[in-house]
């Protein structure tokens, strides 16, 4: 490859393949802003993301005026959001779902979200709910995840993730999703729905969180 992208995850290449991450296209234009620099800066970055194969250019026409130039992430960019459970612990999990059969992997996964919000429960301390919410994305940016929270109102929430620690083995198993909202749900003590999820095709997923007037009243 003629570009290396780094490790700088401040750098602006990095700026430019997250952002693209998040969003499902992005014009020069969004690139200035972004970024803060001219046209002419903007196109030198993305000429060597181009050429290295993370980010992929086409043409579109709103009928009105000149085509204009839109860029999307590729798949070799997305490899590089990729979060992995440790290997070891992925694959005896992997091994477990196998094991036990069909008939038990809920009873299973249901067990290991209980243990998993165990472990995260002392990051997430707050009794009001935007900042609950924004303490377990801080969790799960430790291990890897993009994230954005996005308050609603006072009562409803929007957790976005836009990579997945578990993607290879919720390719095989759906259930693991489920695994993760209640984790979610038992960490934050209110209502988690999932609305959209990575493994349906989305560019990230969605967990609306609404305040249960049970918890903290």
């Amino acid at each position: 490859m003629t570009f290396a992208l780094g490790n700088d995850t401040q750098s602006p290449a990095w700026q430019i393949v997250e952002y693209l991450q998040r969003n499902a296209s992005a014009t020069i234009k969004e690139f200035e802003e972004l970024l803060g620099v001219t046209p002419s800066a903007v196109r030198q970055h993305l000429t060597g993301l181009q050429a290295a194969g993370y980010v992929a250019r086409s043409t579109a026409n709103s009928g009105v005026g000149r085509p204009y130039h839109i860029y999307t992430a590729t798949e070799e960019s997305r490899k590089l959001f990729d979060c992995h459970c440790d290997d070891l612990a992925l694959t005896m999990l992997e091994e477990m779902l196998e094991m036990v059969g069909r008939d038990n992997i809920d009873h299973l996964l249901k067990r290991v979200s209980g243990r998993l919000a165990n472990r995260y429960a002392g990051a997430v301390k707050s009794p009001v709910l935007l900042n609950r919410v924004q303490e377990m994305a801080g969790v799960l940016g430790k291990l890897g995840v993009l994230t954005d929270v996005i308050a609603q109102d006072n009562d409803t929430i929007m957790l976005k993730t836009y990579n997945c620690p578990y993607h290879e083995l919720a390719q095989e198993h759906r259930q693991i999703c489920d695994m993760d909202q209640e984790m979610m749900q038992q960490v934050l003590g209110h209502n988690v729905a999932l609305n959209a999820c990575i493994m349906d095709g989305h560019g990230g997923c969605s967990f609306t969180v609404t305040k249960d007037r049970t918890v903290y009243s």
